[in-house]
């Protein structure tokens, strides 16, 4: 398998393309722009999902499901979101099929929808039209929602997990009686995403606002978490967004104040998606295979009893499941947010060991467990880590009563060194840059995270991306106060932003 995966260094979309294949992530499927997850792929999102729940609900979220289907005429109440996906909405115009002799199905003519209906590509429309019903006084505030579900947005050009015309996310759509609670919630969520993107994918990212033109349509503002792949292209991994009164007005949510006078109620959302499968691949992955962060893994340790003869087999795979035991049996431990430890055994027979250790190296299983004759007379067995090369990833001869607390061990360290490598990397690949024909330069080789002065205006950043392909990434809150000069006009810039070319 490793040997048919392309190096990075030669071809990188080609390389994440093959990780996907090779660790049995997801494929293409007929449906054109869609994929297919494969359970090994679903495995790593619902471990996501489970880690994000859990971090919602502690922060007083609650789950609803909100209808697919959204009318034409609730998408034109908010006008700037109806021309930010307008060219992206699948809509449903027939609700009937008919079949004709020797023509197989078509759409029944007669049975075309009065109104046509979008395939939602997001959903504040048809939840601040639900939530009309909902607010009345400003007791039923804050309503703090959240939801699990697929959306689906007609990408032309489709990459799987990075973009694809149908994907699955959470979104979450809260509204407030007052705009600092509602500000606050932004920023809260946005705390919620930079905690869980380097906490359990570590995935080190920039946090701060979206520029005017990258920002949601429909949105007064948008902040968001930015990451550095190994390319050096930055990937947006999440969003928060304030979105003012815009949708209340737009769907005329009103609630009385304690005062006992109406106003609108003040809003929030926010998302994440399938597209952070992608960015955990391409933030640790390497030349052999996928690369998982312990804490997301669906599998923690693989432990492979190696025998050759029949008498072999029942002591070394008897001892296999003792050790698997052992570790299941530990302490919940609040570092997987006490879920248990998932640990396989491969005893297949109709494998030998050396193809066993290149599938689950491929399939990014953390911790390898070797455990043969040899080391069973000894009482140990030989531990290989996954993010390590060569023989540094081997530990000789660890002691059986001791390993389920060394594996653990082993699992948190490689977590921490997985952080610390992404953001070396990033950091290393971080630069500033005063000229514009310096930036272009740079932009191309080394590439990385730019930061540049900018003059804040819609047509200097339009002109930036139509010319070089970056695009403003983020305006981090980390940024130092440093007044200067557009690289491009020379007008005033009250600091730098960070550019970079993204997926």
């Amino acid at each position: 398998m490793a040997e048919k995966i392309t190096k990075r260094d030669k071809d990188y979309s080609q390389w994440y393309l093959d990780i996907v294949q090779h660790a049995g992530l997801a494929e293409n499927s007929d449906v054109r722009g869609c994929m297919v997850i494969k359970p090994h792929g679903f495995a790593i999102w619902e471990n996501i999902q489970r880690a994000l729940d859990r971090m919602f609900k502690d922060t007083g979220h609650v789950n609803a499901y909100f209808p697919l289907f959204i009318p034409k005429s609730f998408l034109t109440k908010e006008e700037e979101m109806a021309e930010g996906f307008a060219k992206e909405c699948a809509v449903v115009t027939h609700y009937r099929l008919k079949t004709m002799a020797g023509k197989g199905v078509q759409v029944d003519p007669e049975a075309k929808l009065e109104e046509e209906l979008i395939i939602r590509p997001t959903s504040e429309t048809i939840i601040w039209n639900t939530y009309r019903n909902w607010i009345q006084s400003y007791r039923d505030l804050p309503l703090l929602i959240n939801q699990w579900c697929n959306v689906v947005r007609w990408e032309m050009r489709t990459r799987l997990f990075l973009r694809t015309a149908e994907f699955l996310w959470q979104e979450g759509h809260t509204a407030h009686a007052t705009q600092a609670e509602a500000e606050e919630e932004t920023r809260k969520i946005l705390e919620v995403y930079r905690s869980f993107a380097e906490d359990w994918m570590a995935m080190p990212v920039l946090t701060g606002p979206k520029s005017e033109g990258q920002k949601f349509p429909g949105a007064v503002y948008t902040l968001c978490i930015e990451a550095m792949m190994q390319d050096k292209r930055a990937l947006q991994a999440g969003t928060s967004h304030f979105l003012g009164q815009n949708f209340a007005k737009a769907f005329d949510v009103k609630f009385q104040n304690q005062a006992g006078q109406l106003e609108h109620a003040w809003a929030t959302s926010w998302g994440v998606s399938t597209r952070l499968v992608g960015g955990l691949i391409m933030t640790h992955s390497d030349d052999q295979g996928l690369v998982l962060p312990p804490r997301l893994a669906p599998i923690h340790a693989v432990i492979v009893p190696i025998f050759r003869k029949a008498e072999e087999k029942a002591a070394v795979c008897a001892a296999a499941q003792q050790l698997a035991a052992a570790i299941r049996s530990l302490p919940p431990d609040p570092w997987l947010n006490y879920e248990p430890w998932s640990i396989k055994v491969d005893d297949r027979e109709q494998y030998q060991p050396g193809f066993k250790f290149n599938e689950w190296e491929v399939k990014g299983v953390p911790i390898r467990v070797e455990l043969g004759p040899k080391d069973l007379a000894s009482n140990a067995c030989v531990l290989a880590r996954r993010d390590l090369p060569g023989k540094e990833a081997k530990e000789m001869g660890v002691p059986l009563a001791s390993a389920p607390e060394r594996i653990t061990t082993l699992l948190k360290e490689m977590q921490s060194k997985l952080v610390e490598r992404a953001r070396a990397f990033r950091d290393a690949n971080t630069l500033e840059v005063n000229s514009y024909d310096d930036f272009k330069k740079k932009l191309e080789e080394p590439g990385g995270f730019l930061w540049a002065h900018w003059d804040g205006t819609r047509e200097t950043e339009n002109q930036i991306s139509q010319e070089t392909k970056a695009t403003i990434r983020c305006i981090p809150f980390s940024r130092a106060k440093e007044p200067g000069k557009c690289m491009v006009t020379g007008k005033p810039s009250e600091g730098r932003v960070v550019f970079a070319k993204a997926y």
